[in-house]
């Protein structure tokens, strides 16, 4: 996309609306935000969502603004307040999905009530024509809790009325009756109500089919976010859906309210760059950025019309650039004699991924084994495949898959040579691990993949297949082998591989390098909704990769003077594992934020409890296991130690990401409350309430306190938030410096301590320098002596500091002088 757009953003600000923070609240903060330096508030989703809903994501409704944020009044005035300080709003969207609980979402319920007749039923991605006579033509509702002629029998389905609506009713959950299957008289809903066989002749009649809840993953047949039964996939291919759900959307940019728009999940789309080129048509000079997860070494499709991905591929770079790699090999071995846990990531992640496939997506995997079954019958080379043979092909297949999905259009024939060659990539793996099921199942699925076999029922089974993949990476990798690979957990963050065990300095500028060349106006994100742990956790926890040994010591005495809490081998100590890191990034933490952490840990892991199958004997050892020892006096003593010992160099780590967030190309995004160091855990821990009288507060006192005074105030987080105003003051002042124009060019410290600096400069009129592997030095940070003989050369001319108004003259300077006062530069050429 072209940045010649007037309203690109310069940074932006991350707020999660909530009933507790309205568009009203956005609009008393704009003040703070417009003095701190950022250019765009970008809101989470304000559709009407889920009652309760804190995050958004779950709209029921895309035609209203959510009431709990606010009216359409509100909306405007936050636009024009913001216009008012030379700021704008981007706005987070959902076109995959809608949350369909209940009679909130007016189209799932009128496709309930009125089946494949309703006008809506179109507008989702439904299989009508079951193979199941008792789901032909009807809706699966797997919502009870235990077989439908229990649940029948003991009455706890009833016909009710419900706003002058005839419904049945099932504990919370509420369902419309079909107008055309009773004629109510007076003692009709009493008489039914007391005779099963009545209801469930009625229930018959309906478009929808109850059932036990745990025949969901099997047989559901309607397209759902992952495996969420409540979240509906939404047919936005199609033009008309596509308007009807983005008309609030639309008007409000056609109004100049949104300035920019964040895809949510774009991989689950049908096609996603015809979803964004109907986008950026409708929003034709809107910034727009995806939700896209790139694997190391994929790269975003060229042809999409958007300006980059919302920065998880940056995040990943950034903290990357501050691991130590030697240290790997230790922390490895460590954490196998530990553990007992294996160390093959790739390998777990396929474990993982046939897991997921095969209990929580087997329903998509079942439609589309159900859309193979006719295609082989048209190709006499396939014709004899079995069911279970294609079945544990297609498994094996998106197993092996190294990326979220492929974009190939069959119906155009469009398919890219990056996608041929993850998918023959898989082909080949697939093979390799199952040579029991032959080379045929998976080089006829190949051949559909590939577009070698036209036709419509190919290219719908294409366009599903690759809907599948992204799911299957997501659940399997984020969501569960993200708990259980724990070797070294700041890594094992959304958009990251554990298995790269940090980014090279020349990867790193090469990286950046790439990123001014081909996505200079993508987002660069630190700490976002979706992260595991925020930016501050995994900067303290990057210092272990310096300290292995010690940390491994560490973790062994701890081991053994909590072994007494320990209940017959509960937990296990992986989880054990999980707990100590988890401790030392996030220290201080409350036992309830800590208690909660760990317990959605352990069910994503699925190793010995899980959300749909409690244990109840692990899950009491665990929380005994965390009461007792955050009572043990004697090991909290010993944590508070050794985390002392992490905290500046830990605040430091996030400076020096913080910096390469706010200056390498790109445009920078803090979360809600990260100007401040923040030490959340994974969502909702992240979304609790920030304190922003504090955060003015504190900005206000930088207008008159001394840079010494800053240093000083180091818990309070005062260093973070100068170093945020400043670089965005400069970014305010010399746009040209960091926008298409302002080049990357690698510079190269020189001196014994030359692998502790990195530098580099924009546009070469700005220079930055940052400390990294500060735990490796011999010496304190602060002193002098730390850095030696290590100097940078500057290019010729006067340059100044921005963060500690120093002049600079000579050509080469050296480290030390540079970070005397504050611990990193931003040098500003004057002449």
């Amino acid at each position: 996309m072209s940045d010649t757009r007037l309203k690109l953003p310069k940074a932006t600000y991350r707020i999660q609306f909530r009933s507790g923070f309205t568009l009203r609240s956005a609009i008393d903060l704009i003040p703070y935000l417009s003095e701190l330096g950022i250019s765009h508030l970008y809101a989470s989703p304000l559709l009407l969502a889920m009652f309760g809903s804190t995050h958004g994501y779950d709209v029921f409704d895309f035609e209203q603004l959510d009431p709990d944020l606010g009216t359409e009044e509100d909306l405007i005035e936050l636009a024009k307040t913001l216009h008012k300080n030379h700021m704008g709003l981007v706005l987070d969207i959902v076109p995959n999905h809608m949350g369909i609980g209940g009679s909130q979402n007016r189209w799932w319920w009128d496709v309930l009530k009125n089946g494949k007749e309703s006008k809506f039923a179109p507008y989702f991605d439904i299989d009508w024509k079951s193979p199941d006579p008792r789901l032909h033509g009807k809706i699966l509702a797997p919502v009870l809790g235990d077989r439908y002629e229990t649940v029948l029998a003991k009455g706890e389905i009833r016909l009710d009325y419900e706003e002058e609506e005839l419904i049945l009713r099932y504990h919370e959950h509420t369902f419309p009756i079909n107008p055309n299957s009773i004629k109510i008289k007076e003692d009709t809903i009493y008489t039914i109500n007391t005779e099963p066989e009545a209801l469930d002749k009625l229930i018959q009649k309906q478009n929808y089919r109850l059932t036990f809840y745990q025949h969901g993953p099997t047989e559901l047949n309607y397209r759902r976010f992952f495996n969420i039964i409540t979240l509906a996939g939404v047919r936005v291919e199609d033009p008309n859906v596509f308007k009807e759900a983005h008309a609030p959307i639309i008007h409000w940019t056609e109004q100049g309210l949104i300035d920019g728009l964040r895809v949510d999940h774009p991989d689950g789309l049908r096609d996603p760059e015809q979803y964004l080129r109907r986008l950026h048509e409708v929003a034709p000079d809107a910034w727009i950025v995806v939700e896209k997860i790139l694997e190391p070494g994929e790269e975003l499709p060229v042809t999409w019309p958007v300006d980059g991905t919302t920065g998880y591929d940056f995040m990943n770079r950034a903290q990357g650039v501050l691991i130590d790699p030697d240290s790997e090999e230790i922390l490895t071995k460590f954490y196998a004699e530990f553990t007992g846990e294996p160390t093959d990531y790739e390998a777990i992640v396929l474990e993982k991924k046939r897991f997921i496939l095969q209990d929580m997506l087997c329903a998509e995997v079942g439609r589309l084994i159900d859309l193979l079954i006719p295609i082989t019958a048209r190709h006499w080379r396939y014709r004899d495949f079995a069911r279970d043979e294609l079945r544990e092909a297609l498994i094996e297949l998106v197993s092996c898959f190294s990326v979220y999905r492929t974009y190939a259009r069959a119906n155009t024939h469009y398919i890219t040579e990056a996608d041929v060659a993850y998918i023959v990539e898989a082909t080949k793996l697939a093979k390799k691990h199952r040579p029991d099921l032959g080379s045929e199942p998976f080089e006829f699925i190949a051949s559909l993949l590939l577009l070698n076999l036209p036709g419509d029922l190919e290219h719908d089974f294409v366009m599903r297949f690759q809907q599948l993949t992204g799911p299957a990476m997501a659940k399997s990798v984020e969501d569960t082998a993200f708990y259980c690979y724990n070797r070294f957990v700041a890594l094992n963050e959304v958009g990251g591989n554990p298995s790269h065990f940090g980014c090279s300095v020349e990867e790193f500028h090469k990286t950046s390098q790439q990123a001014f060349a081909n996505w200079p106006n993508s987002m660069l994100g630190s700490s976002t909704h979706d992260t595991k742990r925020s930016e501050d956790v995994r900067s303290r926890l990057l210092l272990l990769s310096e300290i292995p040994e010690k940390w491994s010591e560490t973790v062994q005495r701890w081991s053994k003077m909590n072994e007494k809490y320990r209940h017959q081998q509960f937990p296990d100590r992986n989880a054990e594992y999980l707990y100590y890191q988890t401790l030392v990034g996030a220290w201080p933490i409350s036992f309830d934020r800590l208690y909660n952490y760990m317990d959605k840990a352990v069910c994503e892991s699925k190793q010995y409890t899980s959300w749909a199958q409690r244990n109840p004997e692990y899950d009491d050892a665990l929380r005994e296991f965390i009461k007792n020892t955050f009572n043990d006096g004697e090991f909290i003593a010993d944590l508070e130690n050794f985390v002392q010992s992490l905290v500046i160099p830990g605040y430091i780590n996030s400076l020096s990401q913080t910096l390469l967030k706010l200056t390498t190309p790109g445009i920078p995004d803090i979360y809600q409350g990260t100007e401040l160091w923040d030490h959340s855990l994974v969502d909702p821990d992240n979304r609790r309430v920030v304190d922003f009288a504090l955060r003015r507060s504190l900005l206000d006192e930088l207008k008159t306190i001394s840079i010494e005074d800053i240093c000083r105030r180091y818990p309070e987080g005062l260093p973070k938030l100068w170093l945020i105003r400043q670089t965005l003051a400069l970014r305010f002042l010399h746009p040209q410096i960091f926008d298409s124009n302002g080049f990357y060019e690698p510079l190269y410290p020189q001196g014994s301590q030359e692998k502790h600096v990195m530098a580099f400069s924009r546009g070469g009129s700005v220079v930055i320098v940052i400390p990294r592997l500060i735990m490796g030095l011999q010496t304190e940070f602060t002193q002098p002596e730390s850095w030696k003989d290590t100097s940078i050369s500057l290019p010729a001319g006067q340059w100044r500091n921005q963060l500690t108004d120093e002049v600079l003259a000579d050509d080469v300077v050296s480290v030390s002088d540079l970070f005397k006062r504050f611990p990193m530069a931003l040098l500003v050429r004057e002449n």
